[in-house]
């Protein structure tokens, strides 16, 4: 039997600090009391993003000026089954207030201490809790010796999400070279993920592995590690990457890149194409730097860009 899904929107509304809005239930609806992000169901003939500033305006008195498009999710409650399609919005206006008598508090990423949450946040506070920049290893083409100042220096600065992917180094350098970025990135509070070598990360203490396209396909149960990435280039793999349960997706060239002249990458409306209305949040990578994140990459759907050059300059 085909499933009716009652189609709803949801919005995740930053302040300038990086902190977001959740919203409690008011009394009178199903999971009274329960901790959400503010929306709410679509009308018939609407569109998506007219619903969520309607439905934000409803709710809490506030203007959203752009809503970004990012994950689609659906979820399957006692009273229905909903299907979730969650905003992010930067550029909104006015003070909040709880229209419908309901109370809402603004808290950090990783840090929430409000209580109970609704059931299906959980998969949307994991992915608030991933940073927009993800930054991959360049120390065979810089040199050792110039990369790690480089990678001290990024992390400084708030870089939260490495790879370590250097194709080209030997086992036992990049062993090393492992190590010494992991032991990095965890005294300054960063994540570490190695590519393609599960083994290679436990040994290393990372906290997962970032899967190349070709692996992902022939890999039919997630890794057993804390953070799992992908690679992707189409749809299919990008589904297959959701199936087994990863976390985030890699998803370029999107832009005329380098290491790659003469190709012109997918662009931001191809990256839409394939990325739009993903259940997990997907990275542009292809000619990004801090440009690129906002407002170009959050509107196409991407959660964030991930960096090779430009991550180490």
């Amino acid at each position: 039997m085909t499933r009716a899904w009652t189609e709803v929107v949801a919005a995740v509304i930053y302040r300038p600090d990086g902190s977001y809005l959740l919203a409690q239930r008011p009394t009178g609806k199903a999971y009274a009391g329960y901790w959400e992000f503010p929306g709410g169901k679509v009308e018939p003939g609407e569109t998506l993003d007219a619903a969520i500033k309607r439905e934000i305006r409803e709710e809490l008195d506030i203007e959203i000026r752009v809503a970004c498009p990012w994950l689609t999710r659906t979820h399957v409650y006692e009273h229905a089954a909903v299907r979730l399609h969650f905003f992010r919005v930067r550029e909104w206006r006015g003070t909040p207030r709880g229209l419908e008598g309901q109370r809402f508090a603004f808290q950090i990423p990783g840090a929430e201490s409000v209580t109970p949450m609704l059931p299906a946040n959980g998969p949307i506070l994991h992915a608030v809790g991933l940073p927009q920049a993800y930054a991959v290893t360049s120390a065979t083409a810089l040199g050792i010796e110039k990369f790690m100042p480089a990678l001290e220096a990024a992390l400084t600065n708030g870089l939260r999400l490495v790879q370590v992917r250097e194709k080209e180094m030997a086992a036992e350098p990049l062993r090393r070279l492992a190590q010494a970025v992991v032991t990095r990135c965890h005294a300054l509070g960063a994540r570490c993920l190695i590519n393609h070598d599960a083994a290679l990360a436990r040994a290393v203490g990372a906290d997962g592995v970032h899967l190349n396209a070709q692996q992902l396909l022939q890999t039919q149960m997630r890794p057993d590690l804390a953070m799992v990435g992908a690679s992707v280039h189409t749809r299919a793999e990008l589904d297959h990457a959701i199936r087994i349960g990863c976390d985030f997706a890699v998803l370029g060239a999107v832009l005329a890149t380098a290491s790659h002249p003469g190709a012109t990458g997918i662009g931001w409306d191809g990256f839409f194409d394939i990325a739009g209305g993903s259940a997990i949040p997907v990275y542009a990578i292809g000619g990004m730097d801090d440009s690129h994140l906002y407002p170009a990459a959050w509107r196409a759907g991407a959660h964030g860009i991930a960096m090779l050059r430009a991550a180490w300059r």
